[in-house]
């Protein structure tokens, strides 16, 4: 696997190795061990999510004040542009953000650690989006920061409005939003 740095140090795109010809490819999408070296940390997963958007809906941005997920995600179907904040106060880079596009052709994939919020616009038709997580989610712990807070000012690549669920409508600025300290 190659390990690209972003320009948030801890937030990092793996590039899996893929084998393919004719027939079509095999890579293998996560080993424990061969993270933990690429990356140099020592996050274990506990669950698996997949979710499926058409194209247009942004879901995020996320993350949990209290079990904060570190997220490695990735596209099996379709295509996103997926995003990363730092929300950590005492970060030289709080307020920051990166954004890569995922997709089914690049396979890449993407390292989010915990401390973040985490959010991505479908791209394509629809998306299959897959990520693993270091901890269980805790809706009581969710929160939300609002998609288009200038104070972030994230570039999606978007034409229109996107589609955001009822919770994402009601997400907060950053300004006002719990972080971490």
């Amino acid at each position: 696997m190659k390990v690209i740095a972003t320009a948030i140090p801890e937030v990092l795109i793996i590039e899996p190795k893929v084998f393919g010809d004719a027939r079509g490819f095999f890579y293998e999408s996560f080993n424990q061990q061969a993270f933990n070296d690429a990356t140099g940390t020592h996050h274990q997963f506990v669950q698996d999510n997949h979710s499926r958007s058409s194209r247009g809906v942004l879901r995020g941005l996320h993350y949990q004040i209290q079990q904060p997920q570190g997220k490695l995600v990735r596209v099996a179907r379709g295509s996103v542009f997926d995003v990363a904040v730092d929300v950590r106060k005492a970060s030289p880079t709080f307020g920051q953000w990166v954004g890569v596009e995922l997709s089914e052709d690049n396979h890449r994939q993407l390292w989010v650690p915990p401390g973040f919020a985490h959010g991505f616009v479908v791209l394509s038709e629809s998306a299959d989006f897959l990520y693993k997580t270091t901890d269980y989610y805790a809706p009581a712990h969710e929160r939300c920061i609002v998609w288009n807070d200038p104070a972030i000012g994230i570039e999606w690549p978007v034409s229109a409005e996107p589609s955001l669920s009822a919770k994402d409508q009601q997400g907060l600025m950053l300004a006002q939003a719990e972080v971490f300290a």
